[in-house]
């Protein structure tokens, strides 16, 4: 039975210093992942003024993260998880470089901007193959460095600065572009993720839970799809999530909204508009860190979630409409705020609803369900924007999201009961 002083600690996990430490490496990198992100997006903006070139982006990292998830998933739950990141993290070091040298003033002169644009678009590419191991290879190493009783915690400490890092990578490349420019920001990534590689050597090398070691690998693929398959709770919160994040992609468009349609500030420019708007969201991350720490989210976990998507669409919908800059600030705020409750419940599910020796596969799934929504979503957002218009596709995007809470709430009355308390209890 589990002591209930450590059940009701806010900051059970934080106890462990591997679990800091580990922290610590996946703010960095997420932040550096989402910073480089960012600055690619707004090159290519630059170079082409194309909103489905800023859509072809995210195809060209999602086709091989999906593409590669499954097998990734069977390979995480083959091999030792802190070795495997640290190989992660020095191919991630490595396509840094790459975009460090492309943007160069060497490279400019080198090359034409066309040349350039297919460089990023390929570098892109071989980073999706990267992802598509990053994701299991993370989600698998937290339940090997905190004790059962505290995934609960460790989730949503793990979600929270995932979210963070999400945010505030995004809105740092914002600010680093307008003042150091996009070769710098290019190379402030590559400091950070080599700080990161630098900062795993201090865990420690765990064991491989896996009792089926040498398993053929379709059959160990249908295992993992079978188990996500049957199980109705993580099922109905990653198609739920899914939904949202591929028809949410407002974000991609940011570019857009800050030199087209938002009225600028007087005494701003259209890069500083830009870095204030990725870094909105951030602020909603960081109370979301801490409201989840204190308040349970295994109580009624799914109705949480139902409603923290459904605010995440009126979100959407009020940026897509807006034009005046603090009102489009304000949704934002919104925005980063139901999105930061929404990840840290489902990651929440995942962890007390998965076994050890699935952690890498059941991971996989779902990154080809969500994790590669985001890069989808900024394609379809590409998409119609193109199609449509830029607000039409925002507020389009953020009306299906509304009604993809509204009708999971009125068809799946399990999912909208789903409490995990006695999934914590029974740990």
């Amino acid at each position: 039975m589990i002591d209930s002083n450590i059940k009701a600690d806010p900051y059970s996990s934080l106890r462990f210093k591997e679990f800091n430490i580990f922290l610590f490496v996946r703010f960095i990198l997420v932040f550096s992942w989402s910073m480089q992100f960012i600055i690619v997006e707004w090159l290519v903006w630059e170079i082409t003024k194309n909103p489905l070139s800023l859509g072809l982006i995210g195809l060209m990292e999602v086709v091989p993260a999906v593409s590669m998830a499954l097998f990734a998933g069977h390979i995480v739950d083959q091999k030792e998880k802190r070795n495997l990141l640290i190989y992660c993290i020095i191919a991630f070091l490595t396509v840094s470089v790459g975009f460090y040298l492309v943007t160069s003033p060497q490279s400019e002169s080198l090359f034409s901007s066309q040349t350039i644009l297919y460089l990023i678009y390929m570098l892109v590419f071989i980073g999706g193959f990267i992802r598509a191991f990053f994701g299991p290879t993370i989600f698998s190493l937290v339940a090997l460095i905190v004790p059962k009783n505290t995934y609960a915690n460790a989730a949503t400490w793990s979600s929270s600065v995932w979210q963070m890092g999400v945010v505030l990578g995004p809105a740092f490349a914002g600010f680093s572009i307008h003042s150091i420019g996009v070769n710098s920001s290019m190379g402030i990534v590559l400091i950070g993720v080599l700080i990161s590689l630098i900062t795993l050597f201090f865990i420690k090398r765990k064991p491989i839970l896996n009792p089926k070691i040498g398993e053929n690998i379709f059959k160990s693929l249908k295992e993992g799809v079978s188990f996500v398959y049957n199980s109705k709770a993580i099922l109905g919160a990653i198609t739920l999530d899914m939904v949202a994040v591929l028809f949410g992609g407002a974000i991609a468009l940011l570019p857009i909204y800050a030199t087209e349609i938002i009225q600028i500030p007087v005494g701003m420019e259209p890069s500083e508009v830009f870095g204030v708007l990725r870094a909105t969201p951030a602020v909603g991350s960081l109370i979301t860190m801490f409201i989840a720490a204190y308040i349970p989210i295994t109580k009624n976990a799914g109705t949480k979630l139902l409603i923290a998507i459904f605010g995440f669409g009126i979100s959407i919908i009020s940026f897509g409409i807006s034009s005046i800059f603090w009102v489009s600030v304000l949704s934002l705020f919104l925005y980063g705020l139901t999105d930061g409750i929404s990840m840290v419940i489902r990651q929440t599910i995942l962890q007390l609803k998965t076994p050890d020796h699935l952690r890498g596969r059941v991971a996989s799934v779902n990154s080809i369900f969500v994790g590669s929504s985001n890069e989808l979503g900024a394609f379809e957002s590409g998409v119609t924007a193109k199609l449509m218009g830029t607000v039409t596709a925002v507020v389009f995007g953020g009306t299906i999201t509304l009604l993809s809470a509204v009708s999971t709430a009125l068809i799946s009355p399990s999912f909208r009961k789903l409490d995990l308390t006695e999934d914590e209890k029974g740990i």
